[in-house]
């Protein structure tokens, strides 16, 4: 069965409040790049998985941020697949 490699991206949706981008944007800005601007943090999740083809490894990993990965009232996901070479 192939194999792919999953990233799962996830950060706050654009009208949360991200208390954690605003404390980092602060403390660059201490820091002398006031420059910075709208910094928001997230999640970065890497797996490998096994599937009969790309379109089902994406619909369980789509399954899987759902269920368990995002917090969909106030998170927003992206799945990125890329085939493992055996």
């Amino acid at each position: 069965m192939p194999r792919y490699r999953a990233t799962v991206t996830i950060t706050l949706r654009p009208a949360i409040l991200d208390v954690q981008g605003k404390t980092v944007e602060q403390a660059l800005h201490a820091l002398g790049f006031t420059t910075v601007e709208h910094v928001r943090i997230g999640k970065h999740i890497t797996f490998e998985l096994e599937a009969a083809d790309r379109s089902i490894a994406t619909e369980q990993c789509n399954a899987m941020s759902n269920q368990l990965l995002a917090n969909p009232i106030i998170e927003d996901y992206r799945v990125t697949i890329e085939d493992v070479e055996p």
